[in-house]
């Protein structure tokens, strides 16, 4: 199928595929896209969520809340962060964010016709306090409110982060047996450790410490930020990934013993290499 990208003798422009509107918007020299050989096209291609898609996706929304008029709120929760997170997470790619705010309104508005509808004798200050909460700097977050008990909150569409599609480097293949890169790029990788593999792409592929990339050959090791010894917990939020030498660094100026903090101690350690054995990657002290 044939179509314009761009408006053409009143005809609407732009197609849609997969849930994604695709169309080309001119553009001055400033902000015009280009081809791969640098040269100015005098417009620029748009990618956003198809308006089918987004009304169907607060239709489905506003049906759950309709469905739980008389439901707890926690339960209410629990069937709406699933729908957000999904849909938010599928789009996360492209143009997105004032649509995301644009339903995050919408859902508001739904939510308090919710709220008003169960107390309909109580006034709009009650029922706001009884509802919405104040959440880590956060205002007007939908969330229960129970003494002793972590909250249970709604998700915002527009707390998932854009994240653009990165082109794969060079001739890379998840074939070339290169972990670090593939690791950082996916989050996951068979031959690497879900830790570490997860920390690279958290950090996308550099030391926190020294803010260089990771090398294929480099040793790398799991920190505690805050040290085991000094009340630092054994979770993803408190681990980071460093090369070996700015993991000594970082133990020998936080004070921390080593040995008890859970994380290497700062001595020299013998160096540890990756190698290839039967077709398997396996690491080795050298």
């Amino acid at each position: 199928m044939l179509t314009n990208t761009t408006r053409y003798e009143g005809q609407k422009p732009g197609f849609d595929f997969l849930g994604f509107n695709i169309r080309q918007f001119p553009k001055g020299k400033h902000h015009t896209g280009k081809n791969t050989k640098g040269e100015k096209l005098g417009f620029k291609t748009i990618i956003t969520p198809n308006q089918e898609k987004v009304k169907a996706h607060y239709d489905h929304l506003a049906h759950v809340i309709d469905a739980h008029k008389a439901a707890p709120q926690a339960a209410l929760i629990k069937q709406l962060n699933p729908i957000i997170r999904g849909w938010a997470n599928y789009f996360a790619t492209v143009i997105s964010k004032e649509i995301y705010a644009f339903l995050d309104n919408l859902v508001y508005l739904k939510l308090v016709s919710w709220a008003k509808f169960r107390h309909p004798k109580k006034s709009c200050m009650w029922v706001s306090k009884k509802y919405w909460q104040s959440i880590g700097g956060d205002n007007w977050v939908f969330a229960t409110k129970k003494e002793g008990e972590t909250p249970l909150r709604l998700l915002n569409h527009a707390d998932t982060p854009i994240v653009r599609h990165v082109k794969v480097k060079g001739e890379s293949s998840p074939y070339d047996g290169n972990l670090v890169y593939w690791s950082s790029r996916m989050g996951n990788n068979p031959e690497m450790p879900k830790r570490v593999a997860t920390l690279l792409k958290k950090q996308k592929g550099k030391c926190t410490h020294c803010g260089l990339f990771f090398r294929e050959d480099d040793v790398m090791e799991v920190d505690h930020i805050i040290p085991k010894s000094k009340g630092g917990k054994d979770e993803y939020k408190n681990w980071q990934l460093l090369h070996r030498h700015c993991h000594d660094t970082k133990t020998a100026s936080d004070g921390s013993p080593g040995k008890k903090s859970g994380c290497n101690s700062a001595k020299p350690k013998p160096t540890k290499i990756l190698e290839k054995v039967t077709d398997k990657w396996v690491m080795r002290y050298a």
